[in-house]
């Protein structure tokens, strides 16, 4: 009997098999321990709701997407699911995550005999209103889309899908790359896995933002600051016991003598131990409903201390630094988000910072100095 070659490790997918096997037997070997194999992309609007789809063949809902044909690329099939569920065409050229979906966690009828499946997510991206009323979809298989609020997913989609998009989308915020997952869980979480970021619904604070002072007479009822790292990011503090996302800051108290600066930096020593300098003002933010402003600052970080309890809550922030875009898509705060960003970086350069780059989401669970 004819042998392959002398080695009996077969350790890539191209290597021959061992002197122990013929190439049948180990053909046959590697056969039988098959995966499947499938696709899904993400996509959000522009206020960070993901699509999904309701289709007639499931009680929950799916991300676009579906299985990766014999001899297709997951990156060919994601495109080839857009253009048959969506009618979009469209390119696909970034994954967030790859999932080993083991067959125990997938309630699989017998017959199927379900081995198991390597499942890809793809970052679609952020759909503009214009690309979302393009869609086109089939007479058959998808009913209907609609974009839903991250934390929401749970309740539409079944537990392990959700899982999955839930950590495809903390994948996109991080900007680290694409993550590993495990039955939809990252093999090596970060810190936005570890707390649950996105796991409680948002906020809704859609307030027209004005680049202006506050107008005479208009009570302050909150000082936030936007605190810039030398490098550009910004400190996000978030809840530990929900995974929600704010600013340092708060509501004023008779102590700060009616001066919004000085509201913004006792809160964020109370919140966040975090020390300020050269604070700029960039605006305010009105709610038609309540009478007021919300104002915004920016600030440079000088430091930051030990995580203090904070005295509203009782529980310690967790504390990261995220570039300002990346810590947008935590909030749902509307159109004039854009426009208050546009004001953080004017007030940005007016500090001398440098603009961040979007990267890897930094965790301060100790004393920093710059």
């Amino acid at each position: 009997m004819e042998r392959a070659n002398e080695t009996n490790t077969t350790t890539q997918p191209d290597e021959s098999p061992g002197t122990s096997m013929t190439d049948a037997e180990y053909g046959a070997l590697r056969a039988s321990a098959a995966l499947w194999a499938g696709t899904s992309v993400l996509i959000t609007d522009r206020w960070g709701k993901v699509l999904v789809q309701h289709v007639d063949y499931l009680d929950t809902c799916l991300l676009p997407g579906g299985a990766v044909d014999k001899g297709e690329s997951p990156a060919h099939a994601a495109v080839r699911e857009l253009q048959e569920e969506l009618g979009v065409t469209t390119r696909v050229d970034r994954g967030l995550a790859v999932d080993w979906v083991s067959t125990e966690s997938v309630n699989a009828p017998p017959d199927m005999r379900f081995p198991g499946e390597i499942l890809h997510v793809f970052d679609g991206g952020t759909w503009s209103d214009e690309r979302i009323a393009a869609i086109r979809l089939p007479e058959r298989e998808i009913t209907s889309i609609e974009f839903i609020e991250p934390a929401h997913l749970p309740d539409l989609l079944a537990p392990r899908d959700s899982r999955r998009a839930l950590s495809a989308l903390r994948a996109r915020v991080n900007a680290a790359g694409a993550v590993l997952l495990e039955n939809g869980l990252p093999i090596a979480p970060g810190v936005l896995d570890t707390v649950g970021v996105l796991r409680t619904p948002r906020a809704r604070h859609h307030y027209p933002f004005h680049p202006g002072p506050a107008p005479r007479g208009l009570t302050v009822r909150q000082s936030c600051v936007w605190a810039f790292a030398p490098d550009g990011r910004v400190l996000v503090l978030l809840e530990p016991d929900t995974g929600a996302a704010c600013l340092p800051g708060g509501t004023p108290e008779p102590d700060d003598h009616d001066d919004p600066e000085a509201t913004l930096r006792r809160e964020a020593a109370e919140e966040a131990a975090a020390g300020l300098a050269d604070a700029v003002y960039i605006g305010h933010l009105t709610d038609p409903e309540k009478p007021g402003a919300r104002v915004r600052y920016a600030a440079a970080l000088t430091g930051l201390g030990p995580p203090p309890v904070d005295p509203a809550t009782g529980r310690a922030h967790i504390r990261i630094l995220a570039a300002p875009e990346q810590a947008l898509e935590l909030f749902d705060w509307g159109p004039s988000a854009t426009e208050q960003l546009a004001a953080v970086h004017r007030a940005r350069v007016r500090l001398g910072i440098r603009a961040a780059v979007p990267g890897p989401v930094t965790e301060l669970p100790g004393p920093v100095a710059w």
